[in-house]
C-alpha cells in the first residue's frame, strides 16, 4: 500500500476540501496521541487544523462508534472493518447516508501494543515506521520490528482491507489475507457441551464487568443497555460468574450478523479477554445459515433483524 506519508496527505487533501466545500462539517479522523504507540481521534471542523490528520499503524479504534446520534454532514476516515461498521449503522437507521462520506483507507492491519511490548518491554518514548518496520526508541536503545510480526489477531483474517463502498479511497486498494475459516470455532463446536461450556467460563473467568467492551463497540449505540435496565432486569449487577455469563452471551447474539470484526472490543479489554470468541461463534452461525456478512450493502439489513418468508429455519429445534 502507499507510504503512510502519502496517504495522511490524501486524507488532509479529502478533508479540507469538504470542509472548504460545505460538503462536511466534521471530518472525524485521527491525531497524534500524547503517547507512543497510539493515535487518538480527533474532530476537525475548519480547513485550518486539517493538518493535525494522520494515518499510521496505531489508528486501530472504530471511529464509526462516533456516528450514532451526531447532527449534522460529517467525514469519517475508515479502515475496511470501520467503513463496514459506518455501512450497517446507516443500514440500521442510526445515520442518514446523504450525511456520511466515508475516506477509505485501505489498510494493511494494525499494531497489537501487547505484541510490540513483548519483543520490547523497556519504556518505549518514540516510534518510527518506514518500509513495514517498526522502530522503538528508547533511552539508550533502538529496536526494529517487522509490522507483520506484531499485526492484531483480526487483521491477520481481515478479508475487506480495502473500503470498497468508501466515497474516495486515500490510497490504492490493498489486498487481503485469507478469511477466518473458523476452524478453531468448529473443532470446539465438535466437542460435547460441557467442554463448550467449560471453554467460554474460562475465556471470561477474569471479566470485570467494566462494560469497556460494549463502550468501544460501534454496534452498541442503545440508548439504555440491556445490562442497565431495571424493568425488567435481565441480570445482577455484580461480577457473579453466571451474571458474567449471560451478559457475554446476551452481547454475542446482539451482534450477530452485525459484527465486523474490527477488534475494538479486545484493544478495550483491560484484561485481554477475547471478547471476539463470542462474536466469532456468532458470525460462523450467520454465515452458514444466511451466507451473509455485515457491512458489505447500504440497503441490506442483517438477517436477525428483518424476516423473510423464505428464511432457513432448519436450524430452530
Amino acid at each position: 500500500m502507499a507510504a503512510f506519508e502519502e496517504i495522511t496527505k490524501k486524507i488532509r487533501q479529502s478533508a479540507k476540501t469538504l470542509l472548504e466545500s460545505g460538503r462536511v462539517q466534521t471530518v472525524i479522523g485521527f491525531r497524534t496521541a500524547s503517547t507512543p504507540l497510539n493515535a487518538a481521534p480527533v474532530f476537525i471542523r475548519s480547513a485550518e487544523d486539517c493538518d493535525k490528520l494522520i494515518w499510521n499503524s496505531f489508528c486501530r479504534l472504530n471511529l464509526a462508534n462516533y456516528l450514532p446520534g451526531r447532527e449534522g454532514k460529517v467525514a469519517l476516515v475508515t479502515k475496511g472493518c470501520d467503513a463496514r461498521s459506518a455501512v450497517g449503522q446507516v443500514s440500521e437507521n442510526q445515520f442518514l447516508r446523504e450525511n456520511l462520506y466515508l475516506i477509505g483507507v485501505p489498510c494493511s492491519g494494525m499494531v497489537d501494543n501487547q505484541k510490540i511490548e513483548a519483543k520490547e518491554p523497556r519504556p518505549i518514548v518514540e516510534v518510527e515506521e518506514s518500509d513495514g518496520v517498526i522502530t522503538l526508541k528508547g533511552q539508550d536503545f533502538s529496536t526494529s520490528v517487522k509490522i507483520e510480526e506484531v499485526l492484531r489477531r483480526n487483521c491477520l483474517t481481515c478479508s475487506n482491507r480495502t473500503p470498497k463502498l468508501a466515497d474516495e479511497l486515500a490510497g490504492p486498494e490493498t489486498s487481503s489475507p485469507a478469511a477466518d475459516d473458523y476452524s478453531d470455532l468448529k473443532a470446539l463446536l465438535s466437542k460435547p457441551l460441557e467442554e463448550r461450556m467449560a471453554y467460554f467460563k474460562e475465556l471470561i473467568k477474569d471479566c470485570l464487568r467494566c462494560y469497556a467492551c460494549r463502550n468501544a463497540c460501534p454496534l452498541c449505540y442503545c440508548p439504555v443497555c440491556f445490562v442497565d435496565e431495571t424493568l425488567p432486569q435481565w441480570l445482577g449487577k455484580s461480577d457473579d460468574p453466571t451474571d458474567t455469563f449471560i451478559f457475554h452471551l446476551l452481547r454475542g447474539f446482539h451482534c450477530a450478523g452485525r459484527c465486523t470484526a474490527c477488534g475494538a472490543c479486545e484493544t478495550a479489554c483491560p484484561v485481554n479477554i477475547k471478547v471476539r470468541e463470542f462474536n466469532r461463534l456468532m458470525e460462523l452461525s450467520v454465515e452458514t445459515n444466511w451466507n451473509y456478512s455485515a457491512g458489505l450493502s447500504w440497503e441490506q439489513k442483517p438477517p436477525l433483524t428483518v424476516f423473510q418468508v423464505d428464511d432457513n429455519a432448519d436450524f430452530i429445534k
